[in-house]
């Protein structure tokens, strides 16, 4: 066989060789995300995470500086040599592939929370306003604490770094109740693509080829504590978006720090109220007025800062996100953040 055509078909063999190990999550909690993971994010937290510098995007910058310049040398040839031009864009489909599930990826495959935990994660209409109650008392009774005035919103006095260090120190306290949440070798940096993040819509991301959690650092700080803590989330192992959250939420109020009690909770709020539009629209209104106005300004905030990077490419870039978390067993899509609110019920139920 000749060598242009052995990473393409390495490429039909991972799909298939994923394909059937995904469906046994007992063999991918133990031997991957328990066993060969955890020895790979910290090599690469040790590595890539020595500077405050985001190494994971200066890459992503260079391979798609050359990525661009290889399809614009080719773009005369194409039709001509489109046979080895189709195979090499598969080789490194092959290589990309393999690179973004062994480093990290396989992580989708894993053994649900739900399960982990031993909770029921559907509920009833009932249970969700009960627990949006809870969490807007709450919610008001933080907010009143940091404030003293209910019409002011929470101003996060911390800076960027403030927040990634205290965010450790959240996850230190919420591993002595959940070990599974052990987080070691710091790697949290404001991303160098903030602002098109911001364009897109996303607060963050994890890089899977350098394990660093990249925070946009241009979102409202009140909501900084809770993305970041979610980033880190997906650094130990946890790649569902919905047990993201739900990992955020819980060291966010498991924390020492007011300010991040508030972050998660009025996270927690937000969902919320979000998931009770969906099951009947208006029907989230009779909630807003029991919110301090403090807490609606700190979310007006929030919806300013949206509305100042919203443009025609978000819808895109989400709609391809959507599809790409469903491509990854995630069958809820971008839905699947909200998700995270049948594991509170169940965890407070429990």
């Amino acid at each position: 066989m000749q060598k242009k055509y052995i990473l393409p078909l390495l490429l039909l063999i991972q799909l298939i060789v994923l394909k059937i190990t995904s469906l046994f999550p007992k063999f991918i909690e133990e031997y991957y995300s328990n066993g060969i993971y955890p020895v790979i994010s910290k090599v690469s937290r040790i590595t890539f995470g020595f500077t405050k510098v985001s190494i994971g995007d200066v890459i992503y910058g260079i391979v798609l500086f050359f990525v661009f310049r290889w399809f614009w040398n080719v773009r005369k040839t194409w039709k001509i040599s489109w046979k080895d031009n189709l195979l090499k864009v598969l080789s490194f489909a092959s290589v990309f592939y393999f690179l973004f599930h062994f480093l990290w990826a396989t992580n989708y495959h894993r053994i649900p929370m739900y399960e982990k935990l031993e909770i029921e994660k559907e509920y009833s209409i009932e249970e969700l306003e009960a627990f949006t109650l809870k969490m807007i008392k709450k919610t008001n009774a933080i907010h009143k604490q940091i404030t003293k005035n209910d019409s002011v919103k929470v101003i996060v006095p911390y800076s960027t770094q403030e927040i990634f260090d205290l965010s450790v120190k959240s996850y230190t306290s919420v591993e002595k109740e959940f070990p599974f949440l052990k987080y070691e070798k710091t790697s949290i940096k404001p991303s160098l693509i903030s602002v098109p993040l911001s364009y897109m819509g996303f607060g963050g991301y994890l890089n899977p080829f350098t394990n660093e959690a990249q925070v946009n650092d241009r979102l409202p700080k009140y909501n900084f504590p809770t993305t970041t803590l979610h980033e880190m989330a997906h650094q130990i192992g946890y790649a569902s978006e919905s047990e993201a959250n739900f990992i955020g939420f819980l060291t966010s109020i498991k924390s020492e720090d007011v300010y991040f009690q508030y972050s998660g909770y009025s996270f927690a709020v937000k969902h919320c109220l979000r998931n009770l539009e969906r099951i009947e629209e208006g029907r989230s209104e009779k909630f807003l007025s029991l919110l301090n106005p403090g807490i609606l300004k700190n979310f007006d905030e929030s919806k300013q800062f949206h509305e100042e990077y919203e443009t025609f490419l978000e819808p895109i870039f989400k709609t391809f996100y959507d599809n790409f978390l469903k491509f990854n067993q995630q069958k809820d899509g971008l839905e699947g953040y909200s998700k995270f609110v049948g594991l509170m019920i169940g965890m407070e139920s429990k």
